[in-house]
Order: C-alpha cells, then structure tokens, then sequence
C-alpha cells in the first residue's frame, strides 16, 4: 500500500496561478500559468480546471488577478469594476454552486475592507489563500467522516464511483475520493470501481489517474455496466460528488448520477454523496430548480478527431442530473454525515461560519 500523494490542481505561486490542465490527462502532465482575470475564465469554460470546489478556488484567484488589472483610484469605482471581474468569473459553469458561494464570499471581503485599493488586494488574495486551504481540511474531514458510514463486510469494500470527485476536482484530497483515500489508508478498500462517465470522460481520464498514481486498485467500466456488475455483487457501496445540493437533499452530480442511484436502489446498495457544506444551495428548496448546464454537442459527437455519428443527427448534451433526496442513503460532509431530511437543521448553521 503507498501513502498519500498529493495532487493540487490549483496552486497560487509567486503572481501567478498554475493549473494542471485535466483537459490533457492522463496522457500528458502538463500546468498551465494563469496570470490574467480572463484566462481564468476561460480555463473553467473550457475545464482545464473542473470540479466544483477547485472551480471554486479558481475563481477566489481569478478575482484577485482581476483586482490587480483594475487601475482606478475611487474606492467606490474600483468595487464596480471589480464586481464586473467578479460577475464574468461567475457566468462560466452555472451548475457549480461553489463558484458562486467563493464568489460572493471573496466580494464580501473586498467590499467590508477599509483603507487602500492596495489593501482590499491584499484582503482578497489573503482570502483566496483561506478558500483553499479550507477545502483541503474540508475534503480530508469528508474522508475521515465517511469512514463511519461505510458498510462493513467480511470482505474488504468494493466501491463504485461516478466522474471525477478527487483531488483534481477540489483543492486536494478529494470528497468521493477522499472517501476512497481515508478507506484505503485504513486498509477497509479492496477495490474501486470506475465509471467512464461519458462524454468527457472525467472517470476514465481523471480518476482511475489518481488511483493509479497511489497504487489503489482500480476498474474502469463504462457507464452501462453498473448495474451488471451490481447484480453481479461486484460492489458494496456507491459514493459520488456533487456539483449542487439542494435544501431538500436532492443532488446534482455529473451526468449519470441519477442512474446510478437507480440501480444501486434496486440492487438495495447504499449511495452516499460526499461534498462540502458549500455545495448546499439553501436558496433552493428542490432539485428541479437546479440550473442545468448544457454543452457543445461536439462532446457526444466526435472522439478524438473521429465523428461517430452521421450528418443530420440531433443531440442533447446536459452535463448534469440531478438525484433525488430519496435515492440518497446519506451526505457526506465535513461536519458528519446526514440523511437528506437532517441536512438543513444540522448543516445551515455551518454556512454562516
């Protein structure tokens, strides 16, 4: 068993961010500088940073790199112009709650500091810095959480999961997959299951990368073999990410999701979601009012440079599903795991910290 390797895929050095770009995984490790608002922004739109917490992080940075572009002097024109910063950050992925929630937490700062343009910078790289170095404790409490509401069998656990929840979709260490690492570092783990997660291919490309790079066991199947290999009693236990949760429970993960609890429903096998208490969207009482974002069709019709379907198809390509509170065995977050009917009276506390 090797321990922990870290894996940050968004990293504030000397002016400027660096990002590991997921879009070239698992092919090629590569980083990409950011030193500009707009490259941030368009670095989420195209995914070379995904996953709601680390989109989250990366727009606390992209704002301050806005705040450094802005060259006015009136306190009250700098904020207007840095909510224009902020405002382009937030209309890139509209799913990922966390985005918003860094977003207007970055704003709040910037706007109840006093003093100099200079120093409502300083507040707000200094907040940036508290983001991410939150998430992290945050996906390593969700680990640690989790551990107590995994299944106990005569064998270790085979789990499955769904897109990528990992280190590379939030500051480090993952939620799903900080499940997965806090499992595997108690010896509970046998195995993990890996959906590809079409069209993007984010369990294909990203997370059965990180199991690799750790020497967790890991199989990849693809999205239509769940329910095989759940009848089969090849898993134990589903655990995925979430983009945005709302009030009621009700999750929306990567597209897929919703199937999957489907079939672990049907199968009587516990599916959990594991996601910070930021990812709670209390302004809304249900999943159905979830905004869903759509994609480019290119993403379902072509692979690599290879068309796979003929001319005159038409195409729907939801990035996102969402699961309903009843499907949901528990949620996993930072601060202990609840069923969806606990989560507002145990968790919204937590929100005003």
């Amino acid at each position: 068993m090797t321990s922990f390797t870290p894996v940050y895929p968004v990293v504030w050095q000397d002016d400027r961010v660096l990002l590991i770009d997921q879009t070239r995984l698992p092919a090629e490790y590569s980083v990409v500088e950011i030193r500009l608002c707009a490259d941030m922004v368009t670095a989420i739109k195209t995914m070379i940073v995904r996953g709601a917490p680390a989109i989250g992080v990366a727009a606390a940075y992209g704002i301050y790199l806005g705040a450094r572009e802005i060259s006015l002097t009136d306190r009250a024109e700098f904020l207007e112009a840095l909510e224009q910063v902020s405002q382009s950050l937030a209309a890139t992925r509209p799913t990922a709650v966390n985005l918003f929630w860094a977003i207007n937490r970055i704003m709040k700062v910037a706007r109840a500091t006093s003093g100099s343009i200079e120093q409502i910078q300083a507040k707000v790289l200094e907040e940036a810095h508290a983001i991410a170095a939150e998430d992290l404790h945050t996906c390593q409490e969700i680990g640690r959480h989790g551990l107590s509401v995994l299944p106990t069998t005569p064998q270790k656990l085979r789990l499955l999961t769904h897109c990528n929840a990992g280190a590379l979709a939030t500051a480090g260490y993952g939620t799903a997959l900080g499940v997965v690492r806090s499992a595997w570092a108690e010896e509970r783990l046998e195995r993990v299951y890996a959906d590809e997660t079409r069209p993007r291919l984010q369990g294909a490309k990203l997370t059965t990368w990180e199991c690799v790079q750790e020497g967790i066991p890991v199989t990849l199947i693809t999205d239509s073999m769940a329910a095989h290999c759940m009848k089969l009693g090849t898993i134990d236990v589903v655990v995925v990410g979430a983009d945005r949760i709302a009030a009621n429970g009700d999750a929306a993960n990567k597209i897929g999701t919703y199937s999957l609890a489907l079939c672990a429903k049907a199968h009587n096998i516990p599916f959990y979601v594991a996601a910070p208490v930021s990812t709670i969207d209390f302004e809304l009482a249900e999943g159905s009012q979830i905004p869903i974002e759509e994609r480019d069709p290119s993403e379902i019709h072509t692979m690599g440079s290879t068309r796979i379907c003929p001319l005159g198809v038409e195409f729907y390509n939801p990035s996102f599903d969402v699961t309903p509170a009843e499907l949901i065995a528990g949620i996993i977050t930072e601060h202990g795991v609840f069923t969806p009917a606990e989560l507002k009276e145990k968790t919204q506390p937590f929100q005003h910290l």
